[in-house]
């Protein structure tokens, strides 16, 4: 009997000559070998991702890096939900580079206004298509005198963001003033601990939260339905039918 015979009646080895497999030496993949591949395409396919990341933001991909490793340490403790731009910003090396950062900034923010009005246009249409002669909420109209609250009878609403150091200062000053008020926190995406832990910050008392002298909610959307516009805080009250904003 020939070689090729012989190989030939063995069961195994005809199967895998009809299925056309061919057993080749050194090409066997091992455990180690396909963790090592699978290791790799993860690694190739974040490094994708921080690119897209880094180009979203306008800054280079060592930058963007950069951004996370800052938020692997104590700014991410203290600030977990910074942005790129202003974690960078914040821990810029130079004062160009504080400057460049800050300029990316107002760029993005500018960008972000402009399509937050391209919505609102679209909202407001939508309104009197829908509900024709309907009452909308005015957060343009009179602001109150410097140092005094609102007067009117409804209830005091802030609106309020995190990492805002403003909005901090001036939840205080409410509190200071002993004034009852509601709290709407935009870009929680849902998260309650979010606002405990922010609340504690400021230092809100949790018996004036169990009292409803001062509630913690989320925006869920309010700002932007009630044609919220321009920067954060925004004090309102109602007063005649109408939203006052400070």
């Amino acid at each position: 009997m020939t070689k090729k015979a012989i190989l030939s009646s063995l069961p195994w080895l005809s199967l895998l000559v009809a299925l056309g497999v061919q057993a080749q030496p050194g090409t066997a993949t091992t455990p180690g070998k396909a963790s090592a591949v699978r290791d790799s395409e993860i690694q190739a396919s974040e490094q994708v991702t921080v690119r897209r990341h880094a180009k979203e933001w306008g800054i280079s991909l060592e930058e963007y890096q950069r951004y996370q490793t800052l938020m692997q340490g104590p700014l991410g403790v203290y600030s977990p939900n910074l942005d790129p731009l202003t974690a960078l910003g914040m821990e810029a090396r130079s004062a160009e580079e504080r400057d460049r950062y800050a300029e990316l900034q107002v760029r993005a923010e500018a960008e972000r206004t402009r399509k937050l009005l391209a919505y609102q246009n679209a909202y407001d249409a939508a309104w009197r298509r829908l509900n024709p002669g309907g009452r909308r909420v005015d957060l343009s109209g009179i602001e109150a005198p410097a140092g005094q609250l609102p007067t009117g009878t409804g209830r005091l609403g802030l609106f309020v963001k995190p990492n805002c150091p403003t909005c901090d200062s001036r939840v205080r000053a409410l509190l200071a003033q002993d004034a009852e008020f509601d709290i709407y926190m935009i870009g929680t995406r849902g998260k309650d601990e979010m606002i405990r832990t922010w609340a504690k910050s400021v230092g809100i008392d949790p018996a004036k939260v169990h009292a409803g002298k001062v509630t913690l909610n989320h925006d869920a959307g309010r700002w932007l339905k009630i044609g919220g516009q321009g920067e954060l805080p925004a004090l309102v009250r109602e007063v005649e039918g109408q939203w006052l904003r400070r």
